[in-house]
């Protein structure tokens, strides 16, 4: 019966994690490393984004979190008009902002 519990328990506590999937408009958004604004671009705003990083005991692969968090990042980027990103700070306890740029003649 434990086990069957267990299993049950176990089932519940990994569907709470996120599963992120690239918008269609977000495709053409480029993230680029932290730094320098970028030249010969627009700033746009900010983008904020948050995903789970632990669930109940179960801590989240970092690497996970931080790709979610680019591709929710990527996702809002169309929005506001902005095609490329720049993190402004390492991810914390699963939240992270960006830059947002509109660069060139992309779109």
């Amino acid at each position: 019966m434990r086990l069957v519990v267990l299993a049950a328990a176990s089932v519940i506590v990994l569907s709470g994690c996120t599963w992120v999937s690239l918008a269609p408009a977000a495709k053409a958004v480029r993230v680029i490393p932290a730094g320098a604004a970028p030249a010969g671009c627009d700033k746009r705003g900010e983008v904020s984004v948050s995903v789970k990083q632990s669930v109940a005991f179960y801590e989240r692969n970092q690497l996970k979190v931080r790709d979610e968090l680019e591709t929710l990042a990527r996702n809002e980027a169309p929005g506001i008009n902005a095609n490329t990103l720049q993190p402004l700070a390492e991810p914390a306890n699963g939240e992270q902002r960006f830059a947002a740029y509109q660069c060139g003649g992309r779109q």
